[in-house]
């Protein structure tokens, strides 16, 4: 995710691993991350945007190298992902707040098979532990600025957990919509 971060763009990653030891300059990020789930199955971000196309260029990055990654690996062709990737402009403090614990803790959401859980990497080990590695620094900073530590932002998360569980048979999470259960 790193790697497939930056303005200028890397051919491989199997090249980039043997040009590893030359000194790079750093290059411009894409996006922030600001949090993070990968599931088994699926995947969440909430990223800020740094440059214009930031996102859309990250995600066509990332979706096209996992892609070309996973083919090769098990000697396939084709597309992976369904459709393209969907995003949302947050556009409310209150939906911020709720996304980002949806997705800093988003496994905790869905029943995954415990012989699964060793695939699942979230952000939220970052923000338990104040070890940023994908999570932008400055981002990181700003949202336990927001809930006062790591101690505060945790909890925000455990008690939203349970409000989008009782939420998930609707189509949407913006608050602003009154959805019909699915039945």
């Amino acid at each position: 995710m790193r790697e497939f971060n930056k303005v200028e763009g890397i051919v491989s990653l199997a090249n980039l691993r043997k040009t590893q030891i030359e000194a790079k300059p750093l290059s411009e990020p894409l996006v922030a991350i600001v949090a993070y789930c990968l599931n088994p199955n699926h995947f969440h971000f909430v990223l800020k945007q740094l440059v214009d196309g930031g996102i859309s260029e990250f995600m066509k990055r990332l979706q096209g190298g996992y892609t070309y990654y996973f083919n090769v690996k098990h000697s396939r062709s084709g597309s992976l992902f369904q459709g393209t990737f969907k995003s949302q402009l947050m556009g409310s403090e209150n939906y911020f707040n709720k996304i980002i614990a949806y997705v800093n803790k988003n496994y905790q959401v869905h029943s995954i098979p415990k012989n699964k859980t060793k695939f699942i990497v979230a952000s939220d080990y970052e923000y338990e532990n104040n070890n940023f590695n994908l999570v932008s620094k400055s981002e990181s900073k700003n949202i336990l600025d927001i809930f006062n530590g790591s101690k505060n932002f945790k909890r925000h998360c455990y008690e939203i957990i349970p409000i989008i569980r009782e939420e998930r048979g609707k189509t949407s999470l913006l608050e602003e919509e009154n959805l019909p259960d699915r039945g």
